[in-house]
């Protein structure tokens, strides 16, 4: 199977717009002051399993994303659209251009973004860069294997899962085994179709709750269930 990429640009690098949210690179001082104090104000709960946060303030948390930027990973700010506001990041992360594969991780979202199709579009856009714009072959998904939550929003988001890696990690004082989820281009069209449908205003009362779950919507679409 031959294979090559639609050209040379890493993700992390293109501002992606969707209806609701916009997801853009972090840069210095915008987004990037205005994310350090988001993440701030998050509480500890929100990082539990995450190898960074909890923040002192957002000096601390500014440092955080800077030092994730200097790195092979791509912290990307998520905007609402509707009140300008940074409300949450995503990363990518594991970027191997050679191999045609990233990881979406290190994903905080803010208080306005949970429990919110937001974050599923933030998503989306992330998956779509990859696979559509790029010309990708594989996106990955790794969350602690205790962590439920993520471990959901995964299989949700439409990953597939793959194994667990015992012993893979010591982050804060506790030993973790990682679960490993991954989208593949194959998979990626009835994927992608699924949320678009989910995501569609069609789909949400006046009031701002779905008429359709995910996994409802997804039932249309057996190539990605």
């Amino acid at each position: 199977m031959d294979w090559k990429p639609k050209g040379s640009e890493r993700p992390g690098e293109t501002v992606l717009e969707g209806r609701l949210v916009r997801v853009e690179p972090v840069a210095w001082p915008e987004p990037g002051e205005e994310l350090a104090r988001a993440l701030a104000e998050e509480d500890d709960q929100l990082w539990h399993y995450m190898k960074i946060g909890p923040f002192a303030g957002a000096d601390e948390a500014a440092n955080c994303v800077r030092v994730m930027r200097s790195g092979d990973q791509a912290p990307m700010a998520i905007r609402s659209l509707a009140t300008g506001e940074v409300i949450g990041m995503a990363s990518f992360l594991r970027i191997r251009p050679d191999d045609g594969s990233a990881e979406l991780g290190s994903i905080a979202y803010g208080r306005a973004m949970q429990r919110s199709p937001m974050g599923t579009e933030a998503m989306l856009l992330m998956m779509s860069h990859l696979f559509d714009d790029l010309g990708w072959r594989r996106c990955e998904w790794r969350c602690n294997a205790q962590n439920e939550r993520s471990y959901r929003a995964a299989e949700r988001l439409g990953f597939v899962f793959e194994g667990v890696f015992r012993q893979d990690h010591w982050i804060k004082g506790r030993n973790r085994d990682t679960a490993w989820f991954s989208v593949i281009d194959g998979e990626w069209p009835a994927v992608r179709g699924a949320l678009e449908k989910w995501l569609a205003p069609e789909n949400f009362d006046t009031d701002g709750r779905q008429i359709r779950t995910l996994e409802e919507v997804r039932s249309q679409f057996p190539e990605a269930t």
